[in-house]
């Protein structure tokens, strides 16, 4: 698979002169550096990537002369617009365990429906901790063979064995149950305004 590859810029200037030139402001923790270092990024490029992979997409990030894999760890965006006006980002070696939050999409729900089931969502997210190289950028997750009762928990993410979790080893992040008819809602609702309007 191809490599993500996120440019950055030491930043110097003041905060307001480049993002007049389309830049977002930033940090980058890990590298050469013990602390952490000011950055700028691109803004359409930052937002390109966050467009088609997501937050949690592996990047490898190019910064001066130093080239290493990494992630976004944390974007602060504008409550009313939502433009993005900070991004944090973290270098990390291969060896090294990082914790992220991994979007978790549920395939088969129409096969659920077809059986008069239904997929109640918990949790749309698995916290986890492991080597960002076996970090899937979303967890997909087949339900169309289950039956009423059935949960989704971390066993069914089907994670590589090194991947650990950072929530409850029990937590359910969805059950099948068997499905609300609305067609009997709305009887009960036209059976009630007959009632009123009688």
């Amino acid at each position: 698979m191809e490599q993500i590859v996120l440019d950055v810029e030491q930043r110097t200037k003041k905060t307001k002169k480049f993002r007049e030139e389309g830049f977002v402001p930033g940090v980058i923790y890990g590298g050469k550096s013990e602390k952490a270092q000011s950055i700028k990024i691109q803004e359409v490029s930052l937002k390109k990537i966050l467009s088609k992979h997501g937050m949690n997409a592996k990047l490898g990030i190019q910064f001066g002369d130093e080239k290493k894999s990494g992630f976004i760890k944390e974007i602060q965006r504008q409550p009313v617009t939502n433009k993005i006006v900070h991004v944090d980002l973290q270098f990390v070696s291969k060896d090294q365990n990082v914790k992220l939050q991994i979007p978790i999409v549920f395939k088969g729900e129409e096969g659920l429906r077809a059986n008069q089931l239904q997929l109640n969502v918990n949790k749309q997210e698995a916290e986890v901790l492991g080597k960002i190289d076996l970090m899937p950028e979303v967890i997909h997750v087949d339900v169309s063979q289950k039956n009423a009762g059935d949960t989704i928990t971390f066993k069914d993410l089907n994670l590589n064995e090194d991947i650990k979790t950072h929530d409850k080893i029990d937590e359910v992040y969805a059950s099948v149950t068997n499905l609300v008819i609305e067609k009997e809602i709305e009887d009960e609702a036209d059976t009630e305004e007959v009632k009123a309007a009688e």
